[in-house]
């Protein structure tokens, strides 16, 4: 049976937790920091709380990003998908659909219920 230590799996989700900064609100999901902060980019929240690894339900890490809802809307449309980045060495770190679209307007804020990023154990 294939296994990783623990070890493994936090040193990759510890950087979530030390070095992502921003999260984006986005009408697609992008592949590059520009698309996600610039191109497809619909607002964002700076100031994340993003926990510690931790053991993840049927095996594995995850990290717990904290419920906000006080995300700044720079623009209009319809958010679909998030962007996780760390802004002092330009990198997208992670990136997934929203639970539910939502329709955004310039100017408003926006919420978002808290969710878990993991890394599932080896089958």
């Amino acid at each position: 049976m294939a296994t990783l230590n623990d070890r493994v799996y936090d040193n990759g989700l510890t950087i979530l937790d030390t070095e992502a900064n921003r999260l984006d609100i986005c009408s697609q999901e992008p592949t590059t920091y520009a698309e996600a902060t610039s191109t497809y980019t619909l607002g964002n929240k700076t100031s994340l709380s993003i926990g510690a690894p931790s053991a993840r339900a049927g095996g594995g890490r995850e990290v717990t990003i904290a419920a906000f809802t006080d995300g700044a809307v720079t623009g209009n449309g319809s958010a679909t998908h998030y962007s996780i980045v760390d802004t002092a060495n330009s990198r997208l770190l992670a990136t997934g659909s929203l639970s539910s679209s939502q329709t955004v307007t310039s100017g408003n804020t926006f919420s978002l219920a808290a969710f878990k990023i993991g890394i599932p154990a080896p089958a």
